[in-house]
């Protein structure tokens, strides 16, 4: 029951509650980003959800589009901005993401969503971790976030999966909350510790 229906319903409600209490500062960090980005505040990009039905997810855009003289884009850490790194260590970053909460993309608590070209890299146990909507954090999240392996990531999705409630679900939001106050396992030059090549590493 919960799963099905009030988790869906619990998602939209709580997101639409959080934008409009933070509209004063989602606001704030659009303008901050507008300059610093050169027009450009939100950043776009495709990700699989549930039943790796491909959606855009929306976050603040920490990093500016410089290029070298070849035309080829700066290293990441040359294009984080000072406003950018400070949205990112705050994970202010991810409030965008109530939008994607809202149509219906995401949820609030689920197996983060990761690039599609992952997805003929997962083999059967971690293709589970699409069974459910993705969401803006995680029980991987409160328990390493980019500190981890790929691998206990995704024994951290599939448990979560197995006993998603909403005792479960309550305390992941604490301890969200927490870690972001305590910036906790955060890794600001780069959005993941690195990149996911399969079944081999």
């Amino acid at each position: 029951m919960y799963k099905k229906y009030i988790k869906r319903v619990l998602d939209f409600i709580i997101a639409l509650i959080g934008l409009v209490l933070i509209l004063p500062l989602f606001v704030l960090v659009i303008v901050g980003l507008f300059f610093a980005n050169q027009g450009k505040p939100f950043f776009f990009q495709l990700r699989p959800g549930k039943n790796d039905k491909i959606f855009k997810i929306i976050k603040f855009k920490t990093m500016n589009d410089k290029k070298d003289d070849e035309g080829n884009l700066l290293s990441d850490v040359q294009r984080l901005t000072k406003i950018g790194a400070f949205v990112r260590k705050t994970s202010l970053d991810e409030i965008p993401q109530l939008l994607n909460v809202l149509k219906g993309d995401m949820s609030l608590i689920g197996p983060r969503p990761l690039l599609p070209e992952y997805l003929p890299l997962y083999n059967d146990f971690q293709k589970r971790r699409h069974e459910v909507k993705p969401g803006i954090t995680g029980w991987a999240q409160v328990n390493g976030r980019n500190s981890i392996s790929w691998q206990q990531k995704f024994e951290y999705d599939v448990w979560y999966i197995d006993h998603s409630n909403f005792l479960l679900d309550f305390k992941i939001v604490f301890l969200s909350i927490n870690k972001v106050f305590r910036r906790e396992g955060i890794n600001v030059e780069n959005s993941v510790s690195t990149e996911f090549k399969g079944n081999s590493l």
